[in-house]
């Protein structure tokens, strides 16, 4: 597996949200409750119209067994998320077991492997040159969470890793970005 790197420029976020928007309300929901929810893909693409939907409207958390670690996640879902969700699912004939993001082919589950490739495409459409992947989604949510301050043990937490240093590392905070801090005090 290569190692993929979180999208970092919020302007090109906004921008892949308003492409995809336009494009597919499928992709568009995929990516916006990829980046507000930290999920692994493996857990994303096996979300149900019932995890998410209940009584014509979003619900306010996700409750579901992580397919990796075996463990219960509980965690509420953001106002983007809810609203990527309702009208995504306004386009869409459902039943409550339903997969949430379906297949067009066989109208089973969204496979790893297109996700995949609606990300990557998505990506080179608005010039990002670093390797992406599906766990991209992950990894931008953990990086934005890093950036607007929330402490690392925190992200490390809710990412269940066993240290800092692995979560720093699998957010994309590389050595060059913490000799910044010295640099930058220079007191």
């Amino acid at each position: 597996m290569e190692f993929v790197q979180p999208i970092r420029d919020l302007k090109k976020i906004e921008t892949i949200k308003k492409l995809l928007r336009q494009q597919n309300l499928r992709d568009y929901c995929l990516f916006v409750v990829g980046i507000n929810s930290g999920l692994r893909i493996s857990d994303l693409l096996k979300l149900r119209v019932s995890d998410v939907y209940e009584n014509g409207k979003p619900k306010d958390r996700i409750r579901l067994r992580e397919k990796k670690t075996n463990k219960f996640k509980d965690f509420p879902l953001s106002d983007n998320a809810k609203s990527a969700l309702k009208e995504y699912l306004k386009t869409r004939d459902y039943k409550d077991n339903e997969p949430l993001f379906i297949s067009r082919k066989n109208k089973g589950f969204l496979l790893r492997q297109q996700a995949y490739k609606i990300l990557n495409s998505v990506a080179k459409d608005v010039g990002i040159k670093e390797k992406i992947g599906t766990h991209t989604l992950r990894k931008t949510f953990g990086y934005h969470a890093h950036k607007n301050g929330y402490d690392i043990t925190l992200i490390q937490k809710l990412f269940n890793h066993s240290s800092p240093s692995v979560t720093l590392r699998y957010i994309g905070i590389t050595q060059d970005k913490l000799d910044d801090v010295y640099m930058s005090l220079d007191l």
